[in-house]
């Protein structure tokens, strides 16, 4: 058998030519090697982008309707409202029946009346006279009336002297008459209504006061009756605060604010008849002395509250859910939703009717809780795992799968609306009441000194609780503290 030519018997210029030819192999290898290496680089970077642009497109597609962002920042693109989480009852719409109404209603002693009689007789063209009339109709108008000039009081504390001694005793003036010349409290009143109330900046209500009441104010003038009405009211505010403290059942939410160019925090807290407002420099700062029951966002500090319930928003919850069945398709949060809205439908009716819900009832609801948990859970688990950004941390999860270990860990938390009808389904009370300093942000702008927050604070924590409680909002501003607090319904 013939045995190949040994490569060194062949000729040097073919030896020459292999070496070239295996060097040449062993680059393009390693070429392709490396290359490899760069183009999975590459598709690990791509599905990094990938990943980074559809959580970026989601959020530009959350907005108030299916997320905890505010209407506020919607902005003026914001989509039409189209469609709402509640949805259609069967009920025709308009008021329903027993709704009490508020249309005007005649009063059987008019402040004036005003005779109408025929020019002249539709038979003979005779002018009548009075004392023929033989009825008449009655139609009733309901008005203001016309603009009062200021009323001026003088007081004066007169000296007097003694007939059998001699000695001059000077008379004192009245609370609240301490200068030679002042502003009457009713002024103050209509000025901080309109200011604490309204939102009214200080220029625009001073132009108001003047229009309608020819009363001339300066900035310094409105502050000055602000600070003075905090001041009285600082004492019925701490009683609210006590009141709310000790409540069986309490909102509470926070929102940010611009104080002297730095963001501040107003603290809410409140009930259906009390509203406490503070102003902390920290977030985190939270209300001291709580007992009972706490409902609030699932802010992760509103659980280091030591002796207190939790109970969460199920708003929130349904909004979250909106989205992952807007963006994800993911249909155990479609079923969550239906659930939870028929939860609270019980609950409205047992209020409704004082009985509260059947024990059956709202153990088949905890049933179906869990067993649309489990669907969630079963789901999230068959796709996927998500890459880790860093070697370290936590495991990474979906916004689905991380919502649904938080109705998990909090199952007590979301459901405790079933078990006592005190507590309500939403923390819309605390997010009404905190609604009104982003709508002062909008008109009036922030705050420069940190005296100016701390009066916003009590005076709108006493308007607030003033309209709760159905109070005369005028003659609770210039009400004493003590007789407010004497008036003070907490339940």
């Amino acid at each position: 058998m013939t045995q190949p030519p040994n490569r060194s018997d062949a000729p040097d210029g073919c030896n020459a030519t292999i070496a070239a030819l295996v060097a040449e192999v062993a680059s393009v290898r390693a070429e392709n090697i490396s290359l490899r290496e760069e183009n999975s680089a590459f598709q690990e970077l791509i599905k990094n982008f990938q990943a980074r642009v559809a959580e970026l497109e989601r959020r530009l597609e959350l907005n108030s309707s299916n997320s905890s962002k505010p209407p506020s920042s919607d902005g003026p693109k914001k989509p039409p409202r189209t469609s709402s989480l509640r949805k259609p009852s069967g009920k025709s719409g308009g008021g329903q029946k027993g709704h009490p109404g508020a249309t005007l209603q005649p009063v059987t002693t008019p402040d004036a009346v005003v005779d109408h009689y025929p020019q002249a007789c539709d038979g003979c063209s005779a002018k009548p006279l009075a004392d023929t009339s033989t009825g008449y109709n009655a139609r009733q108008v309901f008005d203001l009336p016309e603009p009062q000039p200021m009323c001026v009081t003088e007081h004066r504390a007169h000296a007097c002297a003694c007939e059998q001694c001699g000695t001059v005793t000077q008379a004192s003036f009245p609370k609240g008459v301490g200068a030679p010349v002042q502003y009457g409290p009713r002024i103050s009143a209509i000025v901080l209504y309109l200011l604490h109330g309204h939102f009214l900046p200080e220029d625009r209500l001073a132009e108001v006061m003047r229009d309608l009441f020819n009363v001339n104010l300066v900035p310094a003038t409105i502050a000055r009756m602000s600070r003075s009405c905090a001041h009285r009211l600082a004492s019925f505010v701490d009683a609210v605060r006590a009141a709310v403290c000790s409540a069986k059942v309490k909102h509470q939410d926070e929102t940010g604010f611009r104080l002297g160019g730095k963001t501040q925090w107003l603290h809410i807290a409140s009930t259906t008849l009390l509203t406490f407002y503070r102003v902390c420099a920290k977030r985190g700062s939270l209300l001291a002395g709580v007992v009972g029951i706490t409902v609030h966002d699932h802010w992760k500090p509103y659980y280091t509250m030591q002796n207190v319930l939790h109970a969460l928003c199920n708003a929130h919850h349904l909004r979250e859910l909106q989205a992952l069945v807007e963006f994800d398709q993911e249909d155990w949060a479609r079923k969550m939703q239906i659930l939870l809205r028929r939860a609270c439908h019980v609950t409205n009716l047992a209020r409704e009717r004082a009985i509260p819900p059947k024990p059956r009832l709202i153990a088949r609801i905890e049933r179906r809780y869990d067993a649309i948990m489990a669907e969630g859970f079963a789901f999230h688990e068959a796709l996927p795992a998500l890459r880790r950004a860093q070697r370290r941390g936590t495991k990474p999860h979906r916004i689905g799968h991380n919502l649904l270990m938080r109705l998990r860990e909090r199952r007590s938390d979301v459901l405790r609306f079933l078990h006592d009808l005190d507590v309500p389904f939403t923390n819309n009370q605390a997010e009404r009441d905190a609604r009104m300093m982003k709508l002062r942000q909008k008109i009036s702008g922030g705050f420069r000194a940190d005296a100016s927050a701390a009066d916003f604070a009590i005076i709108r924590s006493a308007l607030s609780t003033a309209k709760k409680q159905g109070w005369n909002i005028l003659h609770a501003l210039m009400q004493d503290a003590q007789a407010l607090i004497g008036s003070l319904k907490t339940v």
